[in-house]
């Protein structure tokens, strides 16, 4: 009888600990493809910019659920700029700052298919005027369902991972579009 009550407390024991919320990792919310990379290459961008401020993310409690932290947003940011060749390697030297806030995180409570839904505000700044020359607050989701993970604790954290990762996505595409239209303007205008 006591071993039955020593092996129930341990199976319920495991069942917990594989229950606990594990905050979204920044790998999994980096971009590794997808991004026009030959665009970001003829990009004024191109190498110049550097992250100075995200803040806005939350900490897990792992007794509650997933979270975007803003120390893992901002590995996250850094990694995908340099991986699309925006990031300076001159970090104090670069001549744009990028500023980022997490708005909204936007998860649902249960579900078998789980969409988390982000609002991220970026502003590029152009350090020599001061200008902002690019503020917007950009939309993104992404949905994990039952297949990722049976396991509604992972797949909400894999909804977070994605969400923020086509968000961050979705930024560097407007930049580099933003970038192309203004350059094409010029060349129009002379």
């Amino acid at each position: 009888m006591n071993s039955a009550i020593k092996k129930l407390a341990a199976v319920i024991g495991l069942a917990m600990l594989s229950a606990c919320a594990s905050p979204a990792e920044f790998q999994n919310m980096t971009v590794t493809e997808g991004v026009d990379t030959a665009q970001a290459e003829t990009s004024a961008y191109h190498g110049n910019i550097t992250v100075s401020r995200v803040n806005g993310g939350e900490e897990t409690n792992p007794m509650w659920t997933s979270e975007i932290s803003s120390q893992a947003f901002e590995k996250a940011l850094i990694a995908s700029l340099e991986n699309t060749g925006l990031l300076s390697k001159l970090e104090g030297d670069a001549p744009y700052e990028l500023r980022v806030t997490l708005l909204e995180v936007d998860q649902p409570i249960f579900g078998l298919d789980l969409t988390v839904k982000t609002l991220i505000r970026y502003e590029v700044i152009d350090k020599q005027s001061g200008k902002t020359i690019f503020d917007q607050n950009i939309p993104a989701d992404h949905t994990a369902t039952f297949g990722d993970s049976p396991f509604a604790i992972q797949r909400l954290r894999l909804a977070n991972e994605g969400a923020a990762k086509n968000n961050i996505a979705a930024f560097i595409d407007m930049l580099i579009d933003e970038d192309a239209e203004l350059s094409g303007e010029k060349v129009a205008s002379t």
